[in-house]
């Protein structure tokens, strides 16, 4: 079965080709970082605008790429939430123009869900059961999988998650968009030992997360050394060493948590933020300690993409799945409510 994916939840707008049997042909992905930079973040309506502009030439350049016409094309997935509403539309209603021209089926795909099967794209994926953690944008779950559509969910962000954090962070610290690589890059050059920030709910059972307190803490502490005349570039930069450190260290606790929990040994890291190298060293260590091991998707498959949404809905559309012509999308979408495959 030969899939286009589509993606358009947020400011990327991703399409690919995933055949069942040869794996990805072909996927293209353009960002829109420089049209929201000017604003600080994401403005709906332009990201929208955009992904109208960009669509068809992406799904032309990758039939190209793929050496695939319109017609050996056997059915369209595209993200149909969680995400902006407006973005959403813009994939959905590309999706089942095609679907009704080419007489192929369309499906929509959980956005939370292409993430977490992204690292089954890579060449030792995991196998089920596992413990994932999603870190993508507004998300930061933990979860049980048992297999496609098979979630447990058991532990999320009460408030602010990882990434809204490092956005929100970089923001207050007069970082340009999109904050979380900022902080990532001006961390690199830090000195530890400098700056000590808490923990979030690290000091009480259970697997939820909360960013938004540590959030202020940066904040005061970064306003504090400008009010004692210490605002310096290196200052800034131990200063987003030390959010780094416990922002990686309490997804760490939480995903050992979660892995005595479970007694499971495999743990899948997806979404944006897992593409942070002090994030993956950390869970890898902690993993040894288990004798376990932790699966990723390569770094351009972390971010938003149209690979993962192919092989989503292939999965979903070999099991037989799919879906009647209406145009539906969802802002908010639980991913325990998906069906199993």
């Amino acid at each position: 079965m030969l899939v286009l994916g589509l993606e358009t939840s947020c400011d990327e707008t991703g399409v690919a080709l995933y055949d069942s049997e040869r794996g990805l042909l072909a996927d293209a992905l353009f960002s829109q970082i420089d049209l929201h930079r000017v604003f600080g973040g994401v403005v709906p309506e332009l990201a929208s605008r955009d992904h109208v502009k960009r669509m068809l030439p992406l799904i032309r350049q990758v039939l190209d790429e793929a050496g695939r016409q319109a017609v050996d094309v056997d059915a369209v997935a595209y993200t149909a939430g969680p995400g902006l509403v407006g973005a959403l539309l813009v994939g959905a209603s590309c999706a089942q123009a095609l679907a009704l021209a080419w007489g192929v089926p369309a499906l929509g795909v959980h956005h939370m869900e292409g993430h977490l099967l992204a690292p089954m794209l890579e060449e030792q994926p995991p196998a089920f059961p596992f413990v994932a953690l999603l870190v993508s944008g507004g998300h930061t779950q933990l979860v049980r999988v048992d297999g496609i559509g098979r979630y447990e969910l058991l532990g999320e962000s009460v408030d602010d998650a990882a990434g809204e954090a490092f956005d929100k962070t970089a923001k207050l610290m007069g970082l340009p968009y999109p904050g979380g690589p900022e902080i990532a890059r001006l961390a690199e050059q830090g000195v530890a030992g400098r700056f000590v920030f808490p923990r979030p709910m690290t000091d009480r059972p259970g697997l939820d997360f909360s960013f938004s307190g540590l959030k202020t803490f940066t904040l005061n502490t970064w306003q504090q050394c400008r009010e004692a005349g210490d605002d310096s570039e290196q200052t800034r930069c131990d200063i987003a060493l030390a959010f780094q450190q416990a922002v990686v260290e309490t997804l760490t606790i939480k995903c050992r948590r979660a892995l005595k929990q479970t007694g499971l040994k495999s743990l899948v890291i997806a979404g944006g933020v897992s593409a942070n190298r002090s994030l993956r060293q950390g869970l890898e260590t902690m993993l040894g300690e288990f004798k376990g091991k932790v699966f990723y998707a390569r770094p351009r498959f972390c971010t938003d993409n149209g690979a993962m949404i192919a092989y989503a809905g292939c999965q979903r559309l070999l099991a037989g799945q799919h879906e009647g012509p209406e145009i539906q999308v969802q802002a908010r979408w639980p991913m325990e409510q998906l069906q199993p495959v």
